[in-house]
């Protein structure tokens, strides 16, 4: 896919001659932008999950008697199939009455959210699942992915980087301890042999040490515009935003390392699945048909969630534009964010079938992975048994073999609900 002349920004990897004024945004529009989005981000506010959830917050005791569906959600593009079978009323065709999403600034808030039952259904970091399951002892299943491949590493135009070994002595943000983008990019540092480290900022570094340290996705773009933090790694559209509004310039996408992996993922209550599996089945008929839907239309959707379109996303249509839509190698070459081109991944894609080899490998990751906190739940846990316990697959596979579209384009029938997971940094 060729990115129009116009949308050519320093520090993004286009080349060659275009019209750089005709999109670029000035700087006092620019600033605008990323102040609004450091307000969504919530300054100051609490930015991680606690080690353990409050003991009134732990089990599930109330009463699923609210027929409605309360979405919640972070204002990423993770988000695309619960918003989108909103905004295209997909819940109605199913008969079902939806409240108006509720945007949230953290992923914290989030899951604090969901756990006191004031939504039903949101999109969570795949890893956040596990921890909350397992560590937490909240009943929590995923029915779907919300969407694979859709993050990338930023680095900042204040800093230089080609590879992974050029990040030594840099302060990385990544959106939550418990996320594919930490596990990433830590599997990604360990094979440069670089050393992850959870410090205070003040605190100075190794050559070979990189600091990573949290902040909530709207944050990113302005701290490292300011120059607050060296890089950070998160899902879309905050990568393009790192691109066309701080001019940062992408190190390497997610999907160029682990092929079509998961980052978000659609959960629900257990008791949801358990005590009425027919209005289960029918939200993730419409998330289904939604996710088929952005698959195949990504500019049309991109603009329709931006802030000039319904306005899900705080972001310019074309910003999202690019998030959702601008991934040609020969736009990336310096430095190569890009070197898989044969994989013939997009920059995100939709397929919400969550194949339970992916969930065995995260969980085998996650276990390799530098976070804050208390660890310990994850040495036990047998990860052919979480692929099991922790998915509901039931619901996800009638809604796709009603639309089959929504498995990703050229899947033979025999890929269909198996894979095996390609990992190469």
């Amino acid at each position: 896919m060729s990115h129009p002349p116009h949308h050519q920004v320093p520090g993004c990897g286009c080349h060659g001659a275009g019209t750089l004024e005709d999109y670029r945004l000035d700087s006092g529009r620019r600033r605008f932008v990323l102040d609004g989005l450091a307000a969504i981000g919530g300054l100051g506010t609490a930015l991680s999950l606690p080690g353990v959830l409050p003991s009134a917050m732990a089990g599930d005791t109330t009463p699923n008697t609210d027929m409605t569906v309360r979405i919640g959600y972070l204002p990423i593009t993770d988000a695309t199939p619960l918003l989108l079978a909103h905004a295209l009323g997909y819940f109605e065709d199913e008969g079902l009455a939806v409240a108006e999403p509720e945007l949230i600034r953290g992923w914290a808030p989030l899951v604090e959210g969901f756990v006191r039952h004031r939504f039903n259904l949101v999109h969570l970091l795949n890893p956040i699942p596990v921890w909350l399951r397992y560590n937490n002892n909240f009943p929590v299943k995923v029915v779907a992915w919300a969407h694979i491949n859709g993050s990338g590493l930023v680095i900042g135009k204040h800093r230089q980087a080609r590879e992974f070994a050029d990040l030594g002595g840099m302060q990385i943000a990544v959106p939550h301890w418990y996320s594919v983008h930490n596990t990433l990019l830590q599997m990604a540092l360990r094979q440069a042999g670089l050393e992850a480290v959870i410090q205070d900022q003040s605190v100075p570094l190794e050559s070979n040490q990189v600091n990573l340290l949290i902040l909530p996705p709207p944050e990113m773009p302005p701290a490292l515009a300011a120059g607050r933090i060296d890089a950070y790694t998160v899902a879309e559209p905050f990568n393009a935003a790192g691109e066309l509004l701080a001019e940062g310039t992408v190190l390497r996408f997610t999907g160029d390392i682990w092929k079509n992996h998961p980052c978000c993922v659609v959960c629900m209550h257990e008791r949801d699945c358990d005590t009425r599996p027919e209005w289960t089945q029918k939200v993730t008929n419409a998330l289904v048909r939604a996710s088929a839907y952005a698959q195949h239309h990504k500019a049309e959707v991109a603009r329709l969630l931006s802030r000039d379109g319904k306005g899900y996303l705080p972001m310019p249509a074309e910003v999202v534009t690019d998030a959702m839509t601008h991934y040609a190698a020969e736009d990336y070459t310096d430095p190569p964010a890009i070197r898989h081109a044969n994989w013939q991944t997009g920059r995100i894609d939709f397929a919400p079938y969550p194949f339970p080899s992916a969930t065995v490998e995260l969980v085998r990751a996650m276990n390799q992975t530098k976070v804050s906190g208390n660890t310990t739940f994850l040495k036990n846990l047998d990860p052919d048994w979480v692929a099991q316990d922790l998915v509901d697959y039931r619901f996800v596979h009638r809604a796709m073999e009603r639309y089959p579209q929504a498995h990703l384009p050229g899947t033979p029938a025999s890929q269909r609900w198996n894979r095996e997971e390609v990992i190469s940094l």
